[in-house]
């Protein structure tokens, strides 16, 4: 072997075991956890659940920051701006990754180079929802009400561009109709707003809407799902209720967990299989059945191809259905 093939090995010997070491010794401290989301909404109650074992399995605790509101831009500058140090890791969705790059001309971060993908997490399922005193009982019935008082009612959003707000401009656009978007900052105050009469209609995930479901505070006119639900079976998806083609404009609203970019990949890769090990256990998959919530868990590798893939299908979306940036 030669000189440069000897220094090749001592390079990668020394890079191995440095490695090793720095996963040895991580984590010496708390980790911040940056979660884009209010507190009480579902990706609050899971990763609020999963840190408790996160701190038994790491031994160090994990102390939540939640940096909700601006289409979850507030949460990912935060994650962006932090140390790559390890000592950040940050909740981030399907509108902060995937759709803000489409729909907000100025963002003040690149979701290719700021951050390093860690794992998937879950996908959650979506659906249409309406205060219970609402006097339609299906998409049908609200359409025909909405083609015949266009402007009479509001739909709450976390803001332009949103999940929700796209729906409402869909709807607005294959109806020729119109729902008045109206922002929230989050989407328990998008839900008691609902209650208090303040909007007629909003898209959430059932695990957010669990309480009013089950108080019969809100209902649900249709599902974001591939099959009705054995615990609402008498919910249709949005394919049975005619609002399939949407799906193709949303696709999968999913969870996952990056870094800042530069993160060290001994630590993603230790990160990525804590996280792992938790939502392997059987009292925490009973907590993401419980709401509505399925486990993705991956690889750094395969969310990293993923979250390429998810973002091109939204900019297909955007130019299909002429969604304006803001």
């Amino acid at each position: 072997m030669g000189k440069k093939g000897l220094i090749v090995l001592a390079l990668t010997a020394a890079l191995l075991s440095s490695g090793k070491a720095l996963t040895q010794s991580y984590p010496s401290k708390p980790i911040r956890f940056v979660l884009n989301s209010s507190v009480g909404v579902s990706s609050d109650v899971v990763m609020r659940v999963a840190v408790v074992d996160l701190a038994k399995q790491m031994g160090q605790p994990w102390v939540i920051e939640n940096r909700p509101g601006g289409n979850f831009v507030i949460g990912a500058v935060a994650c962006k701006s932090s140390a790559p140090d390890g000592y950040t890791m940050c909740l981030v969705n399907a509108q902060a990754l995937s759709i803000n790059p489409h729909v907000i001309s100025k963002l003040p971060y690149d979701p290719d180079a700021d951050f390093k993908a860690i794992t998937n997490l879950y996908v959650q399922v979506s659906g249409l929802a309406a205060p219970a005193s609402l006097p339609v009982n299906s998409v049908s019935e609200l359409q025909r009400l909405a083609v015949a008082k266009p402007g009479a009612m509001n739909f709450a959003t976390l803001g332009p561009g949103t999940t929700q707000d796209i729906l409402r401009q869909w709807l607005n656009s294959n109806w020729k109709t119109e729902f008045v978007g109206v922002p929230y900052k989050g989407m328990n105050l998008i839900l008691n707003g609902m209650i208090a009469g303040e909007t007629a209609l909003t898209q959430t995930s059932l695990a957010s809407a669990g309480a009013y479901l089950s108080g019969a505070k809100i209902k649900l006119l249709a599902i974001q799902s591939s099959k009705r639900l054995p615990k609402l079976p008498e919910v249709p998806t949005f394919g049975e209720a005619g609002l399939g083609e949407f799906t193709d404009v949303q696709g999968p609203f999913w969870w996952g967990l990056v870094a800042p970019a530069g993160t060290p990949n001994p630590i993603v890769q230790r990160v990525n299989a804590e996280f792992a090990k938790v939502f392997r256990q059987p009292k925490f998959a009973e907590l993401l059945e419980s709401l509505y919530l399925e486990s993705v868990i991956g690889t750094p590798e395969e969310f990293a191809s993923f979250l390429k893939l998810d973002r091109a299908r939204f900019a297909q979306a955007v130019v299909r259905f002429n969604i304006p940036r803001q």
